[in-house]
């Protein structure tokens, strides 16, 4: 780094844990002693930074260490599926404080569902004397960037452009985030699980199918949100198959959950969704597994052109079909299909859960404490 180093550029250091001391800042941004002491003073008046403990000394004076003070603020976190929800209050390194989760139908459309998450916030704010930071939200359908709002969803009936960011920024004053499930649970992978890894990918198998993808540590959109649809690649054995964008032979109208629900009814076991796949599959149903290891193969067909395209370090299978079956189903096509060379440091992973959740934590806190935004609040104090 050069001289130009921002107080907030300072803080980001601190913060990822790049540089906790005065030595490592001086060093990392070629900084004068009087400039840095005059911006972290700054950064400490504000209440961003804190100051004491002592790092392990080799001789001489222990350096005293630097930290992000995370718990002057906290963040509102949601995750929003298909038939549920759930949300979190954390303070900003994503320490979980409370948290609420029930049935939703996010058919019934943006203001039944935002309703709902906005009381269970209400609840977990009654016992908490701190300022909101920010309102993360996950959805599962696709988010153009920049933009807290679903562009023509295929499954959120009547939440298209819908301004999710003013219905819940009126209520709580803050900056309120949106994205992409899958998009959002790649993130909370990699920051909870795999921060070094150079290239991670999350497939999310629920109701639909959806991919977030990770590169050199921030997720890969594409130029309008598009990036990590595999639900809607076309699969030329399933022409008949007809999905919900409209379209036929979809890998979401083959081997997604709700596909398989449809699936399940139709053989004489009801089913309504993924979850309900789920259920059936941890019950030993017998069609339910063979249901499961067929889709998990359809889904390794597509993946096998993903990890060659992407040759990520790190796959990770998520959401309600995230189970031994589906994933060996994925497997058996994945390493069959792809070259060696693509799979040969492949780590596959079945994902935990509020990843969403965490995804959305991240995504709050590294907007509204980035070194631009920083800079500007510090500024707008002086």
């Amino acid at each position: 780094m050069t001289t130009s180093t921002s107080a907030g550029e300072l803080l980001r250091l601190v913060r990822t844990g790049q540089a906790t001391t005065r030595k490592a800042l001086l060093t990392r941004s070629g900084l004068s002693r009087s400039t840095l002491t005059a911006r972290l003073d700054l950064l400490q008046s504000a209440g961003l930074l804190a100051e004491g403990g002592q790092e392990d000394s080799t001789g001489g004076r222990p350096a005293r260490q630097l930290r992000f003070d995370d718990r002057h603020a906290v963040v509102l976190a949601a995750s929003v599926d298909t038939m549920h929800a759930e949300v979190a209050l954390t303070d900003l390194s994503g320490r979980r404080l409370g948290g609420r989760e029930g049935p939703v139908r996010v058919a019934d459309g943006p203001e039944p569902v935002l309703g709902r998450i906005a009381e269970w916030f209400e609840e977990l704010l009654a016992d908490v004397d701190l300022p909101v930071c920010g309102v993360g939200i996950s959805v599962p359908g696709p988010v153009e960037p920049g933009q807290a709002r679903v562009t023509q969803p295929p499954i959120m009936p009547g939440w298209d452009r819908y301004p999710i960011d003013e219905y819940l920024g009126e209520r709580f004053g803050a900056p309120v985030l949106v994205d992409n499930d899958a998009n959002l649970m790649a993130l909370g992978e990699h920051r909870a699980r795999h921060p070094e890894s150079p290239a991670l990918v999350v497939v999310k198998v629920s109701t639909g199918i959806g991919a977030g993808l990770v590169i050199g540590g921030d997720v890969y959109r594409g130029v309008d949100g598009g990036a990590g649809d595999i639900g809607h690649i076309r699969l030329p054995a399933f022409p008949e198959a007809r999905c919900m964008c409209g379209s036929q032979g979809c890998l979401a109208a083959v081997a997604s959950g709700g596909a398989l629900a449809a699936r399940l009814t139709e053989q004489g076991l009801p089913t309504t969704s993924g979850s309900g796949v789920r259920d059936r599959i941890l019950a030993g149903e017998p069609a339910a597994v063979r249901l499961a290891e067929f889709a998990g193969r359809q889904v390794g067909e597509v993946l096998a052109t993903l990890v060659s395209v992407v040759n990520p370090g790190v796959l990770v299978i998520a959401g309600d079909l995230a189970e031994p079956h589906f994933v060996a189903g994925v497997r058996e096509v994945l390493y069959r299909r792809a070259l060696p060379r693509a799979t040969q440091s492949l780590q596959v992973e079945i994902g935990g859960t509020g990843l969403a959740v965490d995804g959305a934590v991240a995504m709050v806190v590294e907007s509204v404490f980035s070194p631009v935004e920083v800079d500007r609040r510090l500024a707008a104090q002086v």
